[in-house]
């Protein structure tokens, strides 16, 4: 009498999913695991430990033989579950726009610092910082940099921009589904070209703060990006030319224009090239107070400065 089919427990699934992704040597095998079964399930990662012997269904099984596929062929795993965290909001992201990076987080980290040191707010309560403010975000993807910055600055209005426009519809997406909406003014264009558009940024001295994550991959190094990034997401977005400051360049050399005094420029940059965009910054007549900021592994990534009052 032939044997009865294998019952898959959630314990099972996790321990085979776990020992397929580290035999590839991908990142975090584990977390991998867990965030592709649970996706299947519907629940909580924690969910998954607390009803560790609970059968997978044939389907779920099905769904989950699909997503190990594509994981172990390096797809991302933001893009199979369809969402990334970024300060704390869940955002919608697939191969059309970067996934957001906590790197990236420092950028949000310098802007809510500037407003609540600038003299002009820091008397007013934390729900009125940035209160009648005009804030940019340039090359704006998923639109993670402006959605939270407007979860933290409910009196700021944002205009948030990018070349692509596959790129805007999922921002426009996340903006709906985050409720930022009626703030955060979502614009086609490249770089400060989308914001000749606007009534307002299109004028010099219109904004209180222009925040920038821009493709900056330099071409020495793009031989040596993961399989994960160079394949599945989108090159635009992260290739910033010879010596990666194609877009950063133009945003440190025109932006300053548009900042009020002691408005606030953030640039995300690569590593290696920080020591550049910093000498830019320092040679502009408009700009002072110019420095690097390390992100969350301890790199150079972010080039603060603000224009002269």
């Amino acid at each position: 009498m032939p044997a009865p089919p294998k019952t898959w427990t959630t314990r099972d699934l996790l321990a085979w999913m776990t020992k397929a992704f580290e035999e590839k040597d991908l990142d975090s095998p584990r977390r991998l695991a867990e965030e592709l079964l649970a996706h299947v399930v519907g629940c909580e990662r924690l969910r998954l430990y607390m009803d560790a012997d609970r059968p997978a269904s044939e389907l779920e099984r099905s769904q989950l033989r699909d997503l190990v596929k594509r994981a172990l062929a390096h797809e991302p795993v933001q893009y199979l579950i369809g969402h990334e965290s970024f300060y704390g909001v869940k955002l919608r992201v697939d191969p059309r726009v970067l996934i957001p990076r906590p790197s990236t987080q420092t950028i949000v980290d310098a802007t809510l610092a500037h407003f609540k040191a600038d003299p002009r707010v820091s008397s007013v309560r934390d729900s009125d910082a940035g209160a009648g403010s005009l804030i940019a975000d340039v090359c704006t993807g998923s639109g993670c940099v402006a959605i939270a910055l407007a979860k933290h600055l409910p009196g700021a209005r944002f205009v948030a921009t990018d070349v692509s426009a596959d790129a805007l519809a999922v921002a426009r997406e996340n903006c709906e589904a985050i409720g930022v909406d009626d703030r955060v003014e979502v614009l086609e264009g490249d770089l400060l070209a989308a914001l000749d558009t606007h009534p307002v940024a299109k004028n010099a001295g219109s904004l209180a703060a222009l925040v920038s994550n821009p493709p900056y991959i330099p071409d020495d190094e793009w031989a040596d990006v993961e399989p994960n990034v160079k394949d599945h997401e989108p090159t635009r977005a992260l290739r910033g030319g010879p010596d990666g400051m194609d877009l950063a360049r133009p945003l440190i050399e025109q932006a300053p224009e548009r900042l009020t005094p002691g408005g606030l420029l953030a640039i995300e940059i690569a590593a290696a090239r920080a020591p550049d965009a910093l000498e830019l910054a320092r040679n502009h007549a408009l700009l002072e107070g110019e420095k690097i900021l390390k992100d969350s592994d301890g790199l150079d990534r972010v080039l603060v400065a603000t224009r002269k009052r």
